[in-house]
């Protein structure tokens, strides 16, 4: 049973989602993709906010631009927590998306991680699981463990070598 649902309202969203995923296959949570417009297929959209609780749900991510309706209503019906993603768009660099995601009127709360922040939505929504979940936590501890030995080996590498070769050796 998927524990977090992943929705997006077209497939252009995809790339930045995927990250999501990716965050929540790489620390062993089962999820579920689709892609749902709120504004094209309404009655669609209705039917999978309702179910979501009985489909297992503990989380929905929902990624969504310009308007950016499609995490706010998720967040009006699905009585769990929902992360909203915006994505960047042309018109406005994603202003319009974040705006629309993170204004929410009281009462209808929706947790909002940067501009195409799909790889932080996905660990938020594992460290939301995590507070039930001791083993996901390690997991969790894990995935901090390996993030810090990462970046104290590029300055291993950048003591080592200097920036001008650090840099050139990025350009490869």
């Amino acid at each position: 049973m998927a524990k977090v649902g992943i929705v997006m309202g077209s497939d252009s969203d995809m790339p930045v989602m995927a990250k999501a995923a990716d965050i929540l296959e790489k620390l062993g949570i089962s999820y579920e993709m689709s892609i749902i417009s709120a504004h094209r297929e309404p009655e669609v959209f209705f039917e999978y906010a309702r179910g979501a609780e009985e489909k297992g749900f503990r989380v929905i991510i929902a990624g969504a631009g310009m308007a950016a309706h499609l995490p706010g209503m998720c967040a009006a019906i699905f009585p769990m927590p929902v992360i909203g993603i915006p994505m960047h768009t042309t018109s406005l660099g994603g202003r319009d998306s974040l705006y629309s995601i993170v204004q929410m009127p009281a009462g209808i709360p929706v947790a909002t991680v940067a501009i195409n922040g799909g790889a932080n939505a996905g660990l938020l929504a594992a460290k939301i699981l995590a507070v039930s979940d001791p083993e996901l936590l390690e997991r969790l501890k894990a995935y901090s463990a390996q993030l810090k030995e990462q970046v104290e080996s590029k300055d291993e590498k950048l003591q080592r070598e200097g920036y001008k070769a650090y840099l050139e050796s990025m350009k490869k």
